[in-house]
């Protein structure tokens, strides 16, 4: 159960391949460089490192669940966050004294193979959610109108996380 995501993320097929250890490693620089040679004009973040964040009042629930369920290596802990390795993006798990769950998905993740991930979910006691008026099959996963597929599920401070296959 312990890498979930691990397993079951990672890079597309070759037609829409990602390099996202690439993507980590690049430096801002280097992005930089690229965008003045391409001629086009520099942005302010489009080069530099995406920091995810999401809150939780319990952190020791979270670290179980994000290191342990999920499989996200844990980078260090201090008392303000648990910070993981996310495919190269950092996740910091930010300790709140109050939470209210936003009623959207927070944090995403796209994997090779959205059943596969799916069932090892479940196995891991982590249930997809069900939303009314949405046609979700048997494991909880909808069709989007661009062909992806999309599952979401919560962590224990309710918010919602998603797995999308495009």
């Amino acid at each position: 159960m312990r890498d979930i995501l691990r397993r079951n993320s990672g890079v597309a097929p070759a037609a829409v391949s990602v390099d996202t250890i690439g993507m980590a490693k690049q430096t801002s620089s280097n992005s930089l460089q690229k965008a003045r040679l391409a001629g086009q004009r520099e942005s302010i973040l489009g080069s530099q490192k995406l920091v995810a964040f999401v809150a939780t009042r319990d952190p020791s629930r979270a670290k179980k669940f994000y290191r342990d369920t999920l499989g996200l290596s844990l980078v260090s802990e201090d008392e303000f966050a648990l910070v993981f390795d996310a495919a190269g993006t950092m996740l910091r798990v930010t300790r709140v004294q109050e939470l209210a769950a936003a009623k959207y998905t927070v944090l995403g993740w796209q994997v090779r193979d959205i059943v596969q991930t799916a069932k090892d979910l479940k196995k891991a006691h982590v249930p997809l959610e069900r939303y009314p008026g949405m046609q979700q099959d048997e494991l909880g996963i909808w069709n989007s109108p661009s062909g992806a597929r999309v599952a979401w599920f919560k962590d224990p401070d309710g918010n919602t996380l998603g797995i999308t296959q495009f």
